[in-house]
């Protein structure tokens, strides 16, 4: 029987990685829980078994009954009836399955009825649930907003919302309007504070929201009267029990069917603030998007590797000229740098999930008890790594699974253009995830920061050369025009030392990866540098000047 875990090797030899030990340490408290809770682990082995179990039960629901769901699910999709969204029929199949193995609740602590997983663990399911439905993932994945909800909530908020999702509720966070998309400092939807019965009040229209009829939302809107920006932004806890919401609109997307998103319309309907006023957009929604981020890069991982499977399926069984086409050299060179992406792809987003583990874990201590000199410095190294890890793992895996599921298309020929073929819904599906929780450009704002200040640079010498020509022009345009290259050559070069280290590990299973990644990623840097070198400022003033003038705005 086919196991989506199991079957890929390469998802379980993460879990030997050297900061597993700290991660699970810091994570479990030095298992103080063993003594409360039947199924908390008594020391480092036995968690890391705890995890290759949920990893096995995840595997098979979803190979056995997430992906045979798929095409139906993308073929019918949500709809609307009397103001709210109906899933299709076979998303409640998957709702179903996941609730009764236990798959909710993943990072919550044990107290609440979560299962305490780290964020490591917690990518590889993401990815193993997007191999099988992209679209399902979002509406899975986004229980990770009660992370938010845990970490800035009151007790009372989180004993209220958390054993709900534990138990299977479904989560969404509203932030985008139609005139705030990633300008969310426009965010308009009003919140008011009714005096008489004590809570806040919503009215206003949300757009593009992922799974917008949960039963949980995390609602970003405007407190503060007369306020413009960002700093009169707070967010709100909204519970579906309590009314007040309709879904306007279901859009009709060219992928991720399965995922509902969805027009909202607040009609005076009942909040209650999460944290503070004023931190909504500053504060809330950064920790909220990091999370989110994350969790494309492990739905984007989960594609390339579905790509990769039906590619290289195809190849193996389809013959041309008397044999099959894998023995082709071009169709095994594409395929070979699928496998190449898809391995350098998943190193970077677990290693950026073990930076965002630890610094979190602390973060959670430090709640409870002050932290040791040495452990507030553990913790501000490794959020800084993570902050500048989080864009790079999102952004190179968000576009590799778009030229993965390309590159499956051209292994299939005409047949990929065939609806029948899955390697089509896999294209559909991908295209999304370089737009959406931040766009590609918008990845590469957030990560070129950390190229130019040196960040990096601690990891990659072989970039000063081509950064010190690009910061000694003291031309921001220039900074601008160039970010693109200079952020690819970073991920690159990265993920090309995470590979080699992977395969130094474990040889036979990424040896021939390490080989054809670093040759390929070689290949880009060195003309990336080339082109950054003999740029000049004169050459953008003339690209510059010989563009079209916009059109005057109506």
């Amino acid at each position: 029987m086919a196991n989506y875990y199991t079957d890929h090797p390469e998802i379980g030899f993460h879990l030997n990685h050297p900061l597993m030990k700290r991660i699970v340490d810091l994570k479990e408290r030095n298992y103080e829980d063993k003594d409360k809770f039947e199924d908390a682990p008594v020391c480092y082995e036995d968690a890391i078994e705890n995890y290759k179990r949920i990893l096995d039960i995840t595997g098979d629901v979803a190979a056995n009954i997430i992906e045979p769901n798929s095409e139906a699910v993308d073929q019918e999709g949500p709809h609307l009836e009397n103001g709210r969204m109906i899933y299709a029929s076979k998303t409640y199949e998957n709702l179903d399955a996941t609730r009764k193995a236990g798959l909710w609740g993943i990072s919550m602590p044990r107290r609440y009825g979560g299962l305490n997983l780290p964020n490591i663990t917690f990518s590889m399911l993401s990815e193993i649930i997007s191999a099988a439905d992209a679209g399902f993932q979002n509406v899975w994945s986004l229980q990770s907003c009660i992370d938010t909800l845990y970490e800035f909530g009151t007790e009372e908020q989180r004993q209220k919302y958390i054993p709900r999702i534990a138990a299977g509720e479904t989560m969404s966070m509203d932030l985008t309007e139609p005139d705030a998309g990633s300008d969310l400092q426009r965010v308009m939807l009003k919140a008011t504070f009714d005096e008489e019965n004590n809570c806040w009040r919503l009215n206003g229209v949300k757009r593009f929201i992922t799974n917008g009829d949960s039963d949980i939302h995390l609602v970003l809107a405007r407190s503060e009267e007369g306020t413009k920006d960002g700093r009169g932004l707070s967010m709100f806890i909204y519970d579906k029990r309590d009314g007040g919401v309709d879904v306007r609109h279901i859009e009709h997307k060219l992928g991720i069917h399965g995922s509902p998103t969805c027009e909202l319309t607040y009609k005076n309907a009942k909040a209650e603030l999460c944290g503070s006023t004023r931190l909504g957009l500053i504060k809330y929604v950064m920790a909220l998007m990091n999370g989110a981020r994350l969790g494309i890069a492990a739905q984007s991982v989960g594609v390339e590797q579905e790509a990769y499977n039906e590619a290289l399926a195809y190849a193996k069984e389809r013959a041309q000229f008397g044999k099959k086409i894998i023995n082709f050299p071009a169709v095994y060179d594409m395929l070979s740098r699928m496998k190449a992406k898809l391995d350098a792809g998943r190193s970077i987003l677990y290693q950026t999930a073990r930076y965002v583990d630890i610094y979190k874990a602390l973060e959670d201590i430090a709640r409870e008890r002050t932290l040791t000199p040495e452990e507030r410095k553990e913790m501000k190294l490794y959020s800084r790594l993570a902050d500048a890890f989080t864009p790079l793992a999102k952004g190179m895996n968000s576009e590799y699974a778009n030229q993965n599921a390309y590159d499956a298309i051209s292994v299939h020929g005409g047949s990929g253009f065939i609806m029948e073929y899955k390697c089509q819904r896999l294209f559909r599906d991908a295209r999304i995830f370089s737009i959406y929780e931040g766009t590609t450009q918008l990845q590469v704002v957030a990560a070129i920061r950390y190229v130019t200040n040196g960040t990096y640079l601690g990891i990659i010498k072989e970039m000063e050369d081509a950064i010190n020509h690009v910061k000694e022009a003291a031309n921001n345009d220039l900074h601008d025009f160039l970010a693109r290259r200079l952020y690819n050559m970073t991920a690159e070069i990265i993920m090309s030392l995470l590979i080699l280290d992977d395969a130094s590990r474990a040889p036979e299973l990424f040896a021939k990866s390490a080989n054809v990644y670093v040759r390929y990623a070689e290949e880009n840097v060195v003309g990336h540098h080339a082109y950054i070198k003999e740029f000049k400022a004169d050459d953008l003033a003339d690209f510059l000047a010989a563009e079209p003038e916009a059109a005057p705005a109506e």
